[in-house]
């Protein structure tokens, strides 16, 4: 995590905590030229654009009269959509019986890509359910990124 995306993150928890929303990311990249702070919030029950909006106010406020950013960028705060990004060990207890997608560091198994219902967590392993019905332990140390998947029902899927 770079040093401005912790910064954020210290500043914005505790805003997120105060509004009933939880923090879920924080990326600060450079994209068409100019650099934005995006800030992904999420709730029980979802995210309207109310909940974006107070929370814009409240962290810019906090991000101007703290001034931790010298570089000129745009704040933006919104819900991190259907796919959600899967950070912190909490998320994979709260999203057991979902399907996921997850990428790792280096293969295991021969695969560097699972795709499954997450079966919980167990120490430091997740516990995925492959689309064979079989139970894979991954290292949480290992996945490079790990996010809901959206599954179309119409269309099939896990």
């Amino acid at each position: 995590m770079s040093k401005i995306n912790k910064l954020v993150t210290e500043i914005a928890v505790p805003l997120a905590d105060a509004l009933g929303l939880e923090l879920v990311d924080v990326e600060f990249v450079k994209e068409s030229g100019r650099m934005i702070l995006r800030v992904y919030i999420d709730r029980e029950g979802g995210i309207k654009l109310e909940h974006c909006e107070v929370m814009s106010c409240a962290l810019e406020e906090a991000l101007d009269n703290l001034d931790p950013i010298e570089e000129h960028y745009l704040l933006e705060v919104s819900s991190p959509g259907v796919e959600r990004p899967l950070k912190k060990a909490a998320d994979y207890l709260r999203f057991t019986g979902r399907v996921v997608k997850v990428r790792l560091f280096s293969s295991l198994n021969r695969q560097r890509g699972f795709t499954g219902t997450l079966r919980g967590l167990e120490g430091q392993d997740i516990l995925l359910e492959t689309e064979k019905h079989t139970l894979v332990r991954i290292p949480l140390s290992q996945v490079a990124k790990a996010n809901l998947a959206f599954i179309d029902k119409e269309k099939g899927g896990i």
